[in-house]
């Protein structure tokens, strides 16, 4: 076990790693291979920052405690080359199963089937990996994106003038911005720009475009961010140049620090659609916790969004995640890829 974690710790080339331990008992009740011995699962995320892959880290670990698995848990920093490389380390170290959490599908496809080829289950989240072998954790992008938009319209009204915050050629952001294009259509919205960046610092990234962008287009009524990192900086941006009156954000994802720049006077947040990023690492572990014991998930898990606005967090006196999940009962837990055999996670 020791040994293990020198390895893994020497081959990480960027991110963070941590590691639970479990006892080489197996897991009680449980089919083969859990009943026999621990089992080892690695989490190799493409992102290295920010409020939702914190939860979702959170999550993963939650449940791998319930399951009694070892994890590792490495992030590669919004860079390609990395996450192949995680990615061939956990197979080179053998692991059970690996969790592959976003990333760019053709960077990653080859090395994931290396992983099926030998013998090592993968489930995706958030980027598909067009493989029936491997389970896809899905947030049901599409609905989050037309729950938002849809809440737009409702206050906006068609033919709006706005803008979005998007960058090509990540599955989520691909699949949400679609929907946006089909409500310019529908609605007849204006769109007068698209921006965005993906790096270590996206917020503030984002707010120097935003408010060159808004400055150019002071027509812009509504920003939709197809991502809670994009809305942090679209929000800097309208309030150092005092336009929050003016324009509204429309976003997708939330944390506790989102509900708190949401909830904040006169916030230009009025709206975003989420599912709770740590219920989505618990799915993604117990999705391929089944793969191992030869029960598979589904190829398709979906988990269903909420909308969340303004009002609903004053009105309900909502400040944090927790209380959120208290008073919207489908962010407390999620009934996909479960099983009798697989305890329940403990918050």
């Amino acid at each position: 076990m020791i040994r293990l974690f020198k390895i893994i710790a020497s081959a990480v080339v960027a991110g963070s790693l941590f590691m639970t331990t479990a006892s080489a008992a197996g897991l009680s009740g449980a089919p083969a291979p859990f009943d026999k011995r621990t089992i080892n699962i690695a989490v190799i995320s493409f992102l290295g920052s920010g409020d939702w892959l914190q939860a979702f880290e959170a999550g993963v670990k939650r449940q791998a405690d319930a399951l009694g698995v070892n994890l590792t848990v490495s992030q590669a920093r919004n860079d390609n080359d990395t996450q192949r490389n995680l990615v061939e380390q956990a197979i080179n170290l053998g692991v059970d199963g690996i969790i592959i959490n976003n990333g760019r599908p053709e960077v990653l496809k080859d090395v994931a089937q290396k992983a099926l080829d030998k013998g090592i289950k993968v489930v995706a989240y958030d980027v598909n990996l067009d493989n029936p072998q491997i389970p896809q954790i899905e947030q049901s992008d599409k609905d989050m994106a037309k729950l938002v938009l849809d809440q737009a319209v409702k206050d906006k009204g068609d033919g709006f003038t706005g803008g979005a915050v998007y960058v090509a050629g990540f599955a989520p952001l691909d699949r949400r911005y679609a929907v946006w294009k089909d409500f310019i259509a529908k609605h007849n919205i204006k769109e007068k720009a698209v921006w965005g960046v993906v790096n270590d610092t996206v917020p503030a990234s984002v707010a120097d475009q935003t408010k060159a962008v808004l400055r150019a287009n002071p027509d812009i009524s509504v920003i939709f961010t197809p991502w809670d990192e994009f809305a942090k900086g679209v929000k800097l941006a309208i309030d150092e140049l005092g336009l929050s009156g003016q324009v509204k954000i429309y976003g997708v994802d939330t944390s506790t620090a989102d509900i708190q720049l949401m909830i904040e006077p006169d916030s230009t947040w009025v709206a975003t659609a989420a599912t709770n990023a740590a219920v989505v690492g618990e799915v993604s572990v117990r999705a391929v916790s089944l793969a191992i014991a030869g029960q598979s998930p589904g190829h398709s898990v979906l988990l269903q969004p909420t909308l969340i606005t303004r009002d609903d967090l004053i009105n309900n006196k909502i400040g944090t995640i927790e209380e959120l999940q208290q008073k919207f009962p489908a962010f407390l837990k999620s009934d996909a890829a479960t099983a009798s055999w697989i305890p329940a996670a403990k918050n």
